[in-house]
Parts: C-alpha cells; sequence; structure tokens
C-alpha cells in the first residue's frame, strides 16, 4: 500500500512534455532576474499541477528575491511537503537560506539534496561557493576532490582544488595537484593561453609561500620567459634574489625594474637593500640616489627620499634643491610631498624657515636667475600656497599665518579653486564651519565640473550640519533618477564618505534617527562587499586570475579593519549609547528651555513641553519629506526597469524603526564586535567599548577594554572615571564574587 501511494506521488510530480519545456523557462527567466515572466510562467503551470513541488520551490525562489522572504519560506516548505525526494526543493531550500545569511542552515539543505542527486553541478558549486565564503577549507577541499573526480577534463576544477589546500595551508598538495594537471596535458601550452601561464604563476606562489626560496627561484627562472605578465616575473624574481641573500644579482634585478618605473618606491628599497646601504652614512646612500636622479632626469623620487634620512645642513641643502626645483614650476602636490617630514620638529622649521625666505624675497633672487613675469609670479603664488597649507598642517599649526598667505594667494589669482580651497580649510580648523562651507562653495563655483572640489564643498557643508544643501550640492554628480532621488543614488554609488559624515552630522544634532540610518547604510554596503565574494568565486576560476582572486579573498578576511569602517561603527556606537541614556531622543532632538540643554533637569511639566515641541518638528520635517517625494514622483515617474530590479521606495527614511529599538546597547554591538575584533589599537574604540559593557553590566569585559585604554593612552583622561565606575559595580551586591576577584586583581596589577 505504502509502495502504490509513493509511486502515486512520483507521478503526480510528472509533467507533459510542454509544461516541462515551460518549467525551464521559469528557471531561465530566474537566472537573467526576469522574476515577473518567471512567476507568470510558474503560476501558469500551477494551474494544472498544482502540486508540482519543483514548480512550487522555483515560485519560492523567485519570490524570495523579489523580498517576499516571509511567502517564500513557506512556499518552500509545502513544496517539499509535496515531495521530499525532490533535490530541486533542497537546492531551492538552501539558496533561501543562504539569501538570509543562515548558512548553516543553507549547507545542511545542500549536502541533503546531494543525498539525492550526488552528480548535480549546480549543487555542488553553491556548496562549494558557500564553503569558501565561510571560509571552511577542510569543507572546501572535500567538495573540490567531489567535482574534480566527476569532471577531470575540467581545469577550473584543479584550479579551484589547488587553491583550496593553499589557503587550508597544505602547500605541498597544493602544488602536487597544479603539477598533476600539467602533465596531463599533451601538447605545450602557447604564450598566448594567459589561464596556463597565470596557473604557473600561481603554482609559483605556492612554492614560495612554503618558504622554499630556491625552488621557487628555480621555477620562476624555468618558466618566466614564457609568461606574458613580464613584470610579475621580473618583481617575484627580484624578491626571490634579495631574500636568499643573492645580493648582486638582486641589484640587477631591482635595477632593470627601475629602468620600467623609476618611481616605485618599493624598488628603491629593495635597491637599496641588495646594495647593503640600509644602515650605511647618509652621505653614501645620498650618493647613490643622486646617480639613480642623474639617470632619471624626470623622477621624483631619488631626489626627494634623501630628505626621510638627511639631517642638519646636509638636509637643509637637498630641501632647498627639491623645493627650488618643485615651487618654479607651480606643482600643487609638493606639500602633500614632504608633510610626512615634519614629525621631525628639526626638519620642519628648516622647510619653514627655506619658504619664508623664498617668500621674503622675489623669485629671481631666490633662483639666483633672472625670470620672465609670469614665471616669477608663478612662483611666487606657489611658494604663498605652500606656507598656506604649511601653517594649516597639524604638526605646523599657525591659523592666523595661513589665512594671511591664504589671502596673498588670492589677491594673486582671485579664481584660483585651490587657493579658495585652502583658505576653505583655515577657517575649518578655526572652528568657523559657516565660513568654510561659504568659502569652499565659492570655490566649487569657479569650476563646475570638477567632481572633487564638488565633494569637497559638500563635506563642508555637512560639517556645517547643512545636509539639505551638501545633498543638493552632491546631486550635480548624480543621476538623481533612482528611488530615494540623490540620496538613493548616493547609496547606491556607496558613497562612504558622505554617508559616514552625514550621519555625523545628524548625531551632532541628536536626530539619532536620520545618523543610524545612515549607519546602518554603510554596515549594509560592507555586508555587500563581502557577499560579493559569491559572484568571484565562480568568475575568477573562469576568467583564470587566480592571484588576484586569492589576494581578494584575503583582503576581505581583514574588510572591516578600514577606517571608513571604524570610523562609523564608533559614530554608531556613540548614536546607541545617547539613545539608551536619552529615550527621549525617540522622538527627536529635544530643544533647550529656559537656557537648560540637559533635559533630564528639567521640571516634569517643562519636560512635557520639550517632548511636545520635538514631536511636532517630527512631524513637521517628516511631512515635508513626503510632500518632496510626492512632487518628485508626478515630475519622474518611477521606470518599470527599476521595480523590476526589485528596487523598492525605503518605507523608513527617518530610521523611526531603528529608534524604536526595545534594548539600543545590544543592537549597537554589531557595530561593536567587529570594530573591536578588527581595530582594537583605537582608542576611541575601546572608549565606547567601555561606555557599552558597562551599561550592560559585563564588567569583565568593561575591564578588558579599561585596560586596553591604559595599554594605549596611559594619560586618558577617562581611565580614572571609569575605574572608579568598576570599583562603584564592585561594591554593589549584584556582582558575582568570581567576577569581582577576577575583575579586582587585574586593576591592581595594571592601574597601579
Amino acid at each position: 500500500m505504502m509502495a502504490q501511494s509513493q509511486s502515486q506521488a512520483q507521478q503526480q510530480q510528472l509533467l507533459s512534455h510542454k509544461d516541462g519545456s515551460l518549467f525551464r523557462q521559469v528557471v531561465r527567466h530566474f537566472e537573467n532576474k526576469q522574476y515577473k515572466k518567471g512567476l507568470k510562467a510558474a503560476e501558469q503551470i500551477l494551474r494544472k499541477n498544482p502540486n508540482h513541488a519543483d514548480t512550487q520551490a522555483m515560485k519560492a525562489l523567485i519570490i524570495g528575491n523579489q523580498g517576499h522572504s516571509q511567502e517564500a519560506f513557506a512556499l518552500a516548505k509545502t513544496a517539499l511537503n509535496n515531495n521530499m525526494r525532490s533535490h530541486v526543493c533542497w537546492h531551492v531550500y538552501g539558496l533561501l537560506y543562504r539569501s538570509e545569511k543562515n548558512f548553516e542552515e543553507s549547507i545542511k539543505a545542500y549536502k541533503f539534496a546531494l543525498r539525492l542527486e550526488p552528480e548535480s553541478v549546480p549543487i555542488q558549486r553553491d556548496l562549494a561557493h558557500l564553503q569558501i565564503q565561510m571560509r571552511d577549507y577542510e569543507g572546501y577541499i572535500a567538495s573540490r576532490k567531489n567535482m574534480l573526480q566527476q569532471k577531470p577534463g575540467f581545469r577550473q576544477n584543479w584550479t579551484a582544488l589547488a587553491i583550496a589546500n593553499h589557503l587550508a595551508g597544505n602547500y605541498e598538495a597544493a602544488e602536487n595537484v597544479l603539477t598533476t594537471y600539467e602533465d596531463t596535458l599533451k601538447s605545450k601550452p602557447s604564450r598566448a593561453d594567459l589561464e596556463h601561464w597565470e596557473a604557473v604563476l600561481y603554482k609559483n606562489k605556492i612554492i614560495a609561500e612554503s618558504g622554499d626560496l630556491d625552488k621557487a627561484l628555480e621555477h620562476l627562472d624555468a618558466v618566466g620567459n614564457k609568461v606574458a605578465d613580464v613584470l610579475a616575473v621580473l618583481e617575484m624574481r627580484a624578491d626571490y634574489l634579495l631574500r636568499l641573500g643573492r645580493k648582486d644579482e638582486a641589484e640587477a634585478a631591482y635595477a632593470a625594474l627601475l629602468d620600467r618605473n623609476p618611481e616605485n618606491s618599493a624598488y628603491y628599497e629593495g635597491y637599496i637593500k641588495a646594495k647593503d646601504l640600509v644602515d650605511a652614512p647618509p652621505a653614501e646612500l645620498k650618493k647613490v640616489l643622486d646617480s639613480l636622479a642623474a639617470k632619471y632626469p624626470k623622477a621624483d623620487l631619488p631626489r626627494r627620499k634623501p630628505l626621510d634620512f638627511l639631517s642638519g645642513d646636509a638636509f637643509r641643502e637637498a630641501a632647498d634643491a627639491y623645493l627650488m626645483r618643485m615651487l618654479p614650476k607651480g606643482i600643487p602636490s609638493t606639500f602633500a610631498n614632504i608633510k610626512h617630514l615634519y614629525t621631525d620638529p628639526s626638519k620642519r622649521d628648516i622647510v619653514q624657515d627655506l619658504a619664508e625666505g623664498y617668500a621674503s624675497s622675489n623669485a629671481s633672487q631666490a633662483n639666483g636667475t633672472s625670470e620672465s613675469g609670469d614665471k616669477k609670479d608663478q612662483f611666487q603664488s606657489s611658494v604663498l600656497y605652500f606656507l598656506a597649507q604649511h601653517y594649516n598642517y597639524k604638526h605646523s599649526r599657525d591659523l592666523d599665518k595661513a589665512m594671511f598667505y591664504a589671502e596673498k594667494c588670492i589677491a594673486l589669482d582671485p579664481k584660483s579653486v585651490d587657493f579658495l580651497a585652502v583658505k576653505a580649510r583655515t577657517f575649518k580648523h578655526q572652528g568657523d564651519f559657516a565660513a568654510a562651507a561659504e568659502a569652499m562653495e565659492a570655490a566649487r563655483a569657479l569650476d563646475e565640473k570638477d567632481r572633487a572640489i564638488n565633494t569637497k564643498a559638500a563635506k563642508y557643508h555637512l560639517r556645517n550640519d547643512q545636509n539639505e544643501k551638501a545633498l543638493e550640492t552632491a546631486s550635480k554628480f548624480t543621476q538623481n533618477k533612482t528611488v530615494g532621488g540623490p540620496l538613493g543614488d548616493l547609496v547606491d554609488m556607496q558613497a562612504i564618505s558622505y554617508l559616514t559624515e552625514d550621519g555625523q552630522s545628524y548625531l551632532r544634532q541628536r536626530k539619532l534617527g536620520l545618523a543610524l540610518k545612515r549607519f546602518h547604510q554603510i554596515l549594509n554596503v560592507f555586508d555587500l562587499w563581502q557577499d560579493d565574494q559569491f559572484d568571484f568565486h565562480s568568475f575568477s576560476l573562469r576568467k583564470g586570475m587566480i592571484r588576484a582572486y586569492v589576494d581578494m579573498l584575503r583582503w576581505e578576511d581583514n574588510l572591516r579593519a578600514h577606517p571608513f569602517f571604524s570610523r562609523m561603527a564608533i559614530s554608531a556606537c556613540q548614536a546607541y549609547i545617547a539613545l539608551y541614556d536619552n529615550p527621549d531622543l525617540v522622538h527627536g532632538p529635544i530643544p533647550a528651555l529656559n537656557g537648560q540643554t540637559n533635559h533630564t533637569d528639567l521640571s516634569p511639566a517643562e519636560r512635557k513641553k520639550a517632548l511636545k515641541k520635538a514631536k511636532r518638528e517630527q512631524e513637521k520635517m517628516e511631512k515635508a519629506e513626503a510632500e518632496k517625494k510626492a512632487a518628485l514622483k508626478a515630475a519622474k515617474p518611477t521606470p518599470k526597469a527599476d521595480q523590476e530590479d526589485g528596487k523598492k521606495e525605503d518605507t523608513d527614511p527617518f530610521g523611526k524603526k531603528l529608534l524604536e529599538t526595545k534594548d539600543p546597547l545590544q543592537d549597537a554591538l554589531k557595530f561593536l564586535n567587529p570594530l573591536l575584533q578588527f581595530s582594537p589599537s583605537l582608542v576611541d574604540a575601546q572608549v565606547v567599548g567601555f561606555e557599552i559593557y558597562s551599561r550592560r553590566g559585563k564588567w569583565l569585559l568593561a575591564t578588558k577594554s579599561l585596560l586596553q585604554l591604559k595599554a594605549l593612552d596611559p594619560s586618558h583622561a577617562n581611565i580614572a572615571k571609569y575605574s572608579a565606575r568598576i570599583e562603584s559595580a564592585l561594591s554593589a551586591n549584584d556582582v558575582d564574587a568570581r567576577i569581582k576577584t577576577i575583575v579586582q586583581q587585574e586593576l591592581n596589577k595594571t592601574l597601579q
């Protein structure tokens, strides 16, 4: 009886020839992201076969990609109930879990699908991609071995298995995989076979990383003349020779590289190491660099590099020669090239003395020649611009002098964007953000086609908390056609710097909803960058760009160590701390009453009045935004293409849902955990870490942040205050005795 019912169920899953063809169309429409067409075809099949599990699963996958995840999971479960033995249903179930970033459940579903259909290439591929995404190297090795056994003639499978072993640290196994494939080739690859020679260079990289540099060099010498990437071969060979101590050969190798590119600082460092001049007297090292400067008369590096190690009169002479080479030409980057020297006060003072000397004399006296009027004016303006930047810089700041020289620059050339920009920077450092924004806007107006100055102007408006003006400025370089207008464009373009400045501006204004909205948008961008790896797991193998792919994976492992993330995460934590300390901010910034900015000191009646005013302002802002959106819709209807791609209007543009969280400190951990994991050396990261952990009553973690803060900055102003807070908490009876003991021991040991 049971066998009969199973047979009937299987018959119900069979489609007619016409419906089978229609089902294949559903799959194609999904792969081409034509979701409406795919949904229409799936529903056409289900009208005739309402319980066809594979079609239900594909329909679930389509509506899941349209953003309806709950309905998608419900339909996928229905499909599984209709046919538990369908590998398609289990595969779709895994894809849905992957879209929700529940990778563990996704892997379980993929593995169950493989039990039903062990030779399914799409399922094996998706499982392998998920394993490398999660850095499950052992699982990835197993999956790639299975794929290789099924298709041993497919080169990508050999390469992928080598990558799996390489990333897992199995260097010998990775090398053997690539060697085995090379031995199977019946004819020698031509020089035009880029995929093969890229794999050969990757094999050489594996040998070098295993530590066998002699073998790596021998292999490189054997294959190097056949590889199309000549520069990579030259760089690898020079590096191997230097690390092996073969200095004469390394010197010749780096000399050849310098002939190709005399502006690469790494080549100079390698050349100097090869000549054993790292600890040589400065005069001897300068002699070598002077010979290189004579050999490469247009190169800047051999003339600038001596400034790093010379001192005293020798430095003055070299700095004078360098500045007198750059300033008469009016090169704007002159100051940027040498400002790193200012960490040494003596060098900073010498540069300042030289530049002041140029400014106090005319150009012909400065360089000992008679110059034409135009060249004299160019030299004079370059010197004044240099001094304006010099006195703006943090290690040599004198803002009165900076403004004096900026004004003199503008007097010489009132239409110079650079001169107005340095004046704006001076206002910013003086704390006058309104004047800074006005000056930078004037600079932008001089060249409206310059994206760089447009970006600067928008940034300065944000520093002045002119969010609407900043968006209007930035919109001059956006399409303004997507859902959400200019801001939607900036989010789509992943303009991290703008979104960060915008969020920090709203944080200063205590508009926490908008601040958190921006910070979460940036968090989503970083998540998207991490998810983008999925596209490259197959693309890089298909194109044969293996070394770049491995470098990308290693870069992704430290993605959140980037300053863009840490700066945003610290601000997001500060916003959540403010929301926790002052829940009334959920209604918007609380206006000051009777001169009191701290509304906790207000009487109940005054507090009620302040909250009412805040709510009224919030409603007014929301109404204005709604009217603006309605006007935008009327003027520019949303294109159908955007709707097809699943782009929807943001239903929470002011971040109200983020503000309505019941546990702000728990939400802050989304930012704090990766911040402390990847940027533990940042003082501000440890500060917000202590503030959040102490409020959550996690005294061990709070103590850890305090100890890290003490190690990073022993004189930090908050150390005594934080220590007192911990002592106060330990004196309470609600802290576990074991925690008290550990914390007290650490504090006594470290903070004494």
